[in-house]
Order: structure tokens, then C-alpha cells, then sequence
């Protein structure tokens, strides 16, 4: 399903997402540096009662958030130079580990996602919104309840 939405169109999904996901959900943001893959994330740690500094783990590959609703496990990908890097990091400790995955620039590591998460694509639009574009790869029954939930369903 895509949409254009405003900011605060955006950062309305994002709270509605950090209260849809449970335990061990992986959430895959894809887009272009500046179309707000990072802030996104700041919004769902937010809602997740996640406090303190977040930002992007491009030079830690992933950092942990506790303290929520559901731990915060936060990959940045960008710098991998093979996606088989990825579990040198702990890749798949952190499937399931009872938190939420949340991986920017996950194409970079598209043969290496579980076979069921959450996409969510964006792209620039304008300076004041975001196309978006947002499944449940795998599961076409949680994608409907996804979209009916979040408020973007037709």
C-alpha cells in the first residue's frame, strides 16, 4: 500500500505502529538518506516509553534500548561492505530476543530478513511530506490487520 503523507501523518504511523508490534516483530525501513528513516525511529522509541538519546547506530551497526514496553534493538546497515556481515554483530540473537528489530537501509541485507516483517518504504516527495510505502512481507493476514490499524487501509 502507498500513500503520500505529511509529517505529522508520518509521525502519527509511527505511534500507531509502537503500539501495534509485539515481541520479535522486525520492522524494515528502507529509503534514501533524509527521508526520515531515523526519525521514525525516534517516534516508535518514544512511544515505547524508550527514554533517552537515540540516534542512528551507523558506526555500532545496532545498539539495544531497554526500559520500554518492548526492548529496542536499533541496526543501522549502511556501512555493511557484505550483508553476511550483519551477524557478526549478533544479527540473529536479536530475532528473537523478545524485542522489537527495528533495521534502517535494510535492503542492504534483504537476503537476510526473516520471512516475515514489517517493509516500510520512503521516499522524498516533497520538503513537507513523505511517500510511503508499507507491508507485511510474509503475512498477508497481519498486513491487513497492520494497515486497518495504523489507518491506512482503503
Amino acid at each position: 500500500m502507498e500513500k503520500i503523507l505529511s509529517f505529522d501523518e508520518l509521525t502519527h504511523l509511527a505511534v500507531r505502529l509502537s503500539d501495534y508490534v509485539k515481541a520479535d516483530d522486525v520492522v524494515a525501513l528502507i529509503g534514501d538518506l533524509g527521508t526520515g528513516k531515523t526519525t521514525f525511529v525516534k517516534t516508535v522509541a518514544r512511544e515505547l516509553g524508550i527514554e533517552g538519546n537515540i540516534k542512528s547506530p551507523t558506526f555500532n551497526y545496532v545498539l539495544e534500548h531497554l526500559g520500554g514496553r518492548l526492548p529496542l534493538y536499533h541496526f543501522d546497515v549502511y556501512r555493511l561492505s557484505d550483508p553476511l556481515e550483519v551477524y557478526e554483530v549478533g544479527y540473529e540473537d536479536y530475532l528473537h530476543n523478545g524485542g522489537l528489530v527495528l533495521i534502517e537501509w535494510a535492503d542492504i541485507i534483504a537476503e537476510e530478513l526473516p520471512k516475515e516483517f514489517i517493509q516500510i518504504k520512503l521516499f522524498h516527495h516533497d520538503e513537507k511530506s513523505r511517500k510511503i510505502s508499507i507491508e507485511f512481507v510474509g503475512n498477508k493476514a497481519r498486513e491487513k490487520e497492520l494497515l486497518d490499524y495504523v489507518g491506512l487501509s482503503n
